[in-house]
Order: structure tokens, then sequence, then C-alpha cells
């Protein structure tokens, strides 16, 4: 495969990844748009939902949006106690199904807000008697409008068709609600994140150098426990709809029961190893890997970066387990974009996606 670009890749007359590489590089400022501007509002819907009493949670999301839903309700479990469970839309949509969602909050996270079937799986929640919150990155959207409440996540317009911004930009506002639904703020604890953001941001020239053992990777294996397991679904997603390298993710658990077969000293695996229960949890399987002989390159602390054959070590020292998520996914955004440029190809435009993606 070339390292060359084409001279105008997509026919647009800009430089490749220029893009998505600008607004992975606002995340900083955007972290600390919404700990200054947004959480009052957060706290205030937040408080407005925990007097309603809610005895179950439901989350509706798709793609990076459903893997953000994925993070809030190992928030909600753990945090809160409260039972959580991922919306399967077609129940209602494409079956017309009518559940009985008097006292269950349904919370629909959306970048565009534009789906329809998100909106009409939202609507129909609502007149089922659910409370109902859009987590979205405009509030004038469809989504917003037949939602009871909405939380604007301010990540700013995002262009670039891989999201990046709009991720860590609801993974903090979900963090967020869900503190404020306990009747804790949790700006105090997140108050540092924009600037170890910017420092691993800054350590771009490390990454690229990692990039370059994937370049001509046929496929990946990504894994992760507990708060780390939604960065694992993001980074193979990253990567797919990138570079489209075959990106397989899996909890560390499901990893032992089969696909471990698949593991061997070729396909590189991306452990995200969480500073924790999450990251104590996967070490079983990390010595099984390295047992294997796997190439195995960890996101994590430091310790556990030397242990592997190769990785990115983060700041994790005084971060809370369930804020690290929020930092994990940088260095793996990054790689997406890295492996990607290295491959000859354009971050900015994959083939055969668009922004907003309507299914029904």
């Amino acid at each position: 495969m070339s390292a060359t670009f084409p001279v105008d890749p997509g026919g647009r007359g800009e430089e490749p990844g220029r893009i998505m590489s600008g607004e992975m590089a606002e995340q900083p400022a955007m972290l600390r748009r919404i700990l200054d501007r947004g959480a009052p509002r957060i706290r205030e819907v937040a408080a407005e939902i925990a007097a309603r009493k809610p005895r179950f949670v439901l989350l509706t999301a798709r793609g990076t949006s459903d893997n953000a839903a994925l993070y809030a309700k190992y928030l909600l479990e753990i945090r809160l106690g409260l039972p959580c469970g991922l919306a399967s839309m077609s129940t209602t949509t494409a079956y017309g199904a009518k559940p009985d969602l008097r006292d269950v909050l349904v919370i629909t996270v959306s970048q565009s807000g534009g789906s329809p079937d998100l909106v009409a799986s939202t609507k129909a929640a609502r007149e089922a008697g659910a409370v109902t919150l859009a987590v979205t990155n405009n509030p004038d959207s469809a989504l917003a409008a037949v939602s009871e409440y909405h939380i604007d996540i301010l990540a700013g317009p995002e262009k670039a068709l891989p999201a990046t911004k709009t991720y860590t930009a609801s993974l903090l506002s979900l963090y967020l609600f869900v503190e404020g639904l306990g009747g804790h703020d949790g700006t105090e604890a997140a108050g540092g994140l924009p600037d170890l953001a910017g420092a691993i941001l800054g350590r771009r020239a490390e990454v690229k150098a990692l990039a370059s053992r994937y370049r001509f990777a046929e496929r990946m294996v990504i894994t992760s426990r507990g708060y780390g397991y939604p960065t694992a679904k993001e980074a193979a997603l990253k990567l797919m709809e990138t570079s489209y390298i075959p990106a397989l993710s899996y909890s560390g658990a499901d990893l032992l029961h089969g696909p471990l077969a698949m593991v061997d000293n070729i396909s590189p695996v991306i452990a995200v190893v969480t500073d924790g229960r999450g990251g104590e949890a996967l070490q079983p399987v990390l010595d099984r890997l390295r047992g294997r002989g796997a190439d195995l390159f960890v996101v994590g602390p430091k310790a556990q970066v030397e242990a592997a054959s190769a990785g990115f070590s983060l700041p994790t020292a005084g971060v809370p387990e369930e804020l690290q998520p929020i930092l994990e996914i940088l260095p793996l955004q990054m790689l997406a974009y890295e492996v990607t440029i290295a491959r000859g190809q354009d971050p900015d435009a994959p083939r055969a996606l668009a922004k907003v993606t309507e299914t029904r």
C-alpha cells in the first residue's frame, strides 16, 4: 500500500486529516468550557430529574454515542446503584412494542440529534411515561425537541466524519449529570482534565512513531474491563472507520471465552488498562496475552506500559477511575489518525460514511 497521499484526496483541495487533527486539538478547551459554562445547567437538569426518583435507566444511542452511553451505564450502576439497560430501538420503531416506561429515565445520546430512529424511539418512550433526556451537540435538533430535558455538550461544530471532540464532550457531560443525579458536584474532581488532556495531545510525535508499528496490520484486537471497556469499543470504531483495519473490541472477560484463540504474535492487541479496579480485573487477561506472545500495546499507567511490547503511559495519578476514560481515548484517537495517514488515506473523509447517519 502506498505511503503517499493522492494529490487531492476526496477532491477537496485540502491537506488530509486537517479537520480531524484540528478537532482533536480543541478538546482541552472544550472540556474547560463544559466545566465552566455547561456544568451549572447540567446540575439543574440532574436535580430536576432526581426529584422524580427514576427506578431504572434506559440508554439509547448509535455509533460513537453508543460507546458514550455505555460509559454512562457504568457510571449509573457503580456510582448510583441504578439498574441500566441499553435500548433496542427496533422494538418500538420496527416492531411497534409499547413497553411500560413509567418511572424510567430514558437518556438518548446523539451528536447531531437528527437520526429518525433516535427521535422516534425517544418520542415513543415519552408517550409511554418515561422521563426523557437528550444529550446532544445540537440544542435545535429534532431529538432535543421531542425530549423533556436536554443537555448541550458544547463541543462546537464538528466537521470531520470521525467523531472525536463530541465523544469526550459526551463523556464529561454524562459524568457531571450522573454526579448531579446523586446530589454531588463533579466539577472539582474533573477540574484537572483540560490540562491533562492538553499534555497528552502534546505527545503526538510519540504516537506517530508508535503508529509505524501498525501501518500494515491486517486486524487488531482491543480489550479492557470496567470503565475502560467503552474506550476499547470507541478505539475499535475509530480505527475501522478511518484506516479500514478490522478492529475487534472485547471485554477482557469475553476475550477469554473463545476469541483468545485468534490472538497470535502477528495481530496487535491494544489493552486499555484503567488505573483502578478495572485494570486489576484485566490483569489475568494481560498475563494470558503475554503467554501467547501477543504484540501487546498498552494504554494506561507507566508500569503497565513498561511490561508490554509498546504503549502510551497516561498521567493517572490522582485521577478517579471513572474519569480516566476521558483521557484514555485521546492517544487512541491520535493512533487512528496517524495509522490512517501512514496508510495513505484521509481520516477526514472515510469512504461510504456521512456525518449524520439516518437509521430508522
